[in-house]
């Protein structure tokens, strides 16, 4: 299916506008750059300027750039996304902005990092950079921009992700995080309207009849998965708590009760994003069964829209993407520059930005464009490695040193790895984000002791 033939001149005009909107807001976010707009502190933290609406609108639209596999999720087995990828995640937010937020505001960090080091030392601020890197490599975002290239160009998936990825670098080299937050704000408004503009129509023009022919599993808690599976997903979605991007969102804000507002309003606007999402991919499940379901909820999106809102809807996927494509890439710039080399100079920062790039492509091509597979895989080592320590050193502030903090890390990492590479994991049915938790645990206790 070609997705461009179904493009009318209304919908090229509409997507057109829109970008035109976009690179209109990044150039205004420019002019009201400081005096000493090229400072680091302006390049990652905008200076620290950021109101309860920008805040809003670069947090939430950096957050969902996985669409491809969400909506995947939500087509195969309906409510369960709304557990995974929803509910999971709201809990972390609540904890982050009640909790997380009061332990880290006396610091003055730049980022999470720089976090780690002021709480455990040196070492442990290098070390974590490093899983900080690893974690922002945005493979999961590169596939998602690839399989939407793909989709619309009839591209090969190599090529798709090569080209996606060299647009997005192109430009979110241009600016640091000013540019982000000022593309944010136009990405935020038609991401969020896009995807709540296709549950409306749908549930206008079918009614909700079409929702009662889906299979029981489609309304089950667990989308007919197992119980051990679905909780592995909580503790992905805890590893908020440990995620770059909050934290540097909440370095950049005016203040912390700016965040803590951000964030609470942020999640409700999740909340209606997931619904709408869900129950949209639920309606192309139930009236195109057969469609593939990587490609099923956007299948449906364009058979349903209107000439004009095609295009909205068209641009609201690549806002979705490129939204947090680009603040993945200028957060792994930013860390290389800050944490890694201890340098105010820009060209650490593209190195990091570059490198990053390259690995997506090396990486999102090996996983052959499985989104489910690299969130559980990539995203388990750098969580689990930092999550536990980190959740310590907030508790128990000053009682795990920088040696005990590293070797912590470093044992999980390995162990998350060996578990998956030996083939324990699928002989057990045990998610190695659990060995990598509990490996954590037991490194502290035992450390713990020695040290005292």
């Amino acid at each position: 299916m070609n997705f461009l033939d179904q493009f009318s001149i209304l919908d090229y005009f509409v997507f057109t506008l829109i970008l035109i909107i976009t690179i209109g807001a990044i150039i205004y976010g420019h002019t009201l750059k400081p005096k000493d707009g090229n400072s680091a502190m302006e390049l990652m933290l905008m200076g620290r300027s950021l109101t309860t609406p920008l805040f809003v609108a670069t947090l939430v639209a950096t957050w969902y750039g996985g669409i491809f596999g969400v909506s995947q999720i939500a087509f195969e087995s309906g409510l369960y996304n709304l557990i995974t990828q929803g509910a999971f995640w709201y809990i972390s937010y609540l904890i982050f902005a009640f909790y997380i937020l009061k332990k880290i505001q006396n610091y003055k960090s730049v980022t999470l990092a720089d976090l780690i080091g002021d709480m455990f030392g040196p070492k442990s601020k290098k070390l974590s950079a490093i899983f900080n890197i690893l974690n922002l490599v945005p493979v999961v975002y590169t596939i998602s921009l690839g399989l939407l290239i793909q989709m619309l160009f009839q591209t090969s998936f190599e090529i798709s992700i090569v080209l996606g990825i060299v647009f997005t670098l192109a430009y979110s080299l241009f600016g640091g995080f000013r540019a982000v937050v000022f593309s944010d704000i136009i990405q935020f408004f038609v991401m969020i309207s896009a995807v709540i503009i296709v549950l409306v129509i749908s549930i206008a023009t079918k009614g909700f009849a079409p929702l009662n022919d889906l299979p029981t599993k489609y309304y089950s808690l667990t989308g007919g998965h197992s119980i051990l599976e679905t909780i592995s997903w909580g503790i992905i979605a805890i590893s908020t708590l440990v995620d770059p991007n909050f934290y540097q969102r909440a370095f950049a804000a005016k203040n912390f009760k700016v965040a803590k507002k951000g964030i609470l309003i942020s999640t409700l606007i999740w909340i209606v994003f997931d619904i709408s999402l869900t129950f949209g991919a639920m309606y192309a499940k139930a009236t195109m069964p057969e469609t593939d379901s990587t490609y099923g909820y956007f299948t449906y999106a364009f058979s349903l829209l209107p000439n004009g809102l095609k295009g909205f809807f068209l641009a609201g996927i690549f806002a979705t993407i490129l939204s947090t494509l680009d603040s993945y890439l200028f957060l792994c710039g930013s860390i290389t520059m800050n944490d890694l080399f201890k340098s105010s100079k820009k060209k650490f920062y593209y190195l990091g930005s570059i490198t990053a790039a390259i690995c997506a492509v090396i990486l999102a091509i090996s996983f052959e464009g499985n989104i489910k597979s690299v969130w559980k895989a990539l995203g388990s080592i750098s969580s689990a490695a930092l999550l536990i320590p980190v959740l310590y050193g907030h508790i128990f502030p000053k009682k795990l040193g920088d040696t005990a903090f590293c070797i912590t890390a470093i044992l999980s990492s390995i162990m998350i790895v060996f578990w998956r590479l030996s083939g324990l994991k699928h002989h057990y049915s045990l998610d190695e984000l659990y060995i990598g938790c509990l490996t954590s645990l037991v490194s502290i206790l035992i450390l713990k002791n020695l040290e005292t």
